[in-house]
């Protein structure tokens, strides 16, 4: 990927200290594009409704002009190894100068931010904790770098 990509995870919430953060910020360091991390929260009491909507307005907002958003979402596409590199080397080849990756909070992503998204992505429908989804996306960004340098790193 050309070092004009760059990526962005925002999320949920904020990590604190831990085992979960340490692994994030292992892969994360790895990544020769650039990539940066926007916790965002709203810690306002509100119906499980209107804080999906609200999350999702903060994580839109997040987002650089003209990015490619994908959301990570249980009900999105699932993709091995090779289709996620093979995706994002297609928008390098594209030109396209930013990525930005939308993970939500405890109760998901709502209907209006998923349709605003280029691609929806999903771990599987086994439900992760949102700290360990940050560190299995950061592991996947490196592991989609390898393949598409053509590093051994990747064994499938």
């Amino acid at each position: 990927m050309a070092d004009a990509v760059r990526l962005l995870i925002a999320a949920i919430g904020r990590a604190g200290r831990g085992p979960e953060r340490d692994l994030y910020e292992h892969y994360a360091g790895r990544i020769r594009w650039p990539l940066g991390l926007r916790e965002l929260e709203d810690k306002r009491k509100m119906p499980t409704p209107q804080m999906i909507e609200r999350e999702g307005e903060l994580l839109l907002r997040a987002v650089p002009a003209g990015a490619v958003t994908v959301a990570l979402d249980r009900r999105g596409s699932l993709l091995d190894s090779e289709a996620f590199a093979r995706r994002l080397g297609r928008w390098r080849d594209d030109a396209v100068a930013d990525i930005a990756f939308l993970i939500g909070g405890a109760d998901g992503h709502g209907e209006p931010l998923l349709g605003q998204c280029a691609f929806v992505l999903s771990f599987g429908p086994m439900t992760w904790p949102h700290l360990l989804a940050r560190a299995m996306l950061a592991e996947q960004l490196y592991r989609a770098q390898q393949l598409l340098a053509g590093h051994p790193y990747h064994r499938a």
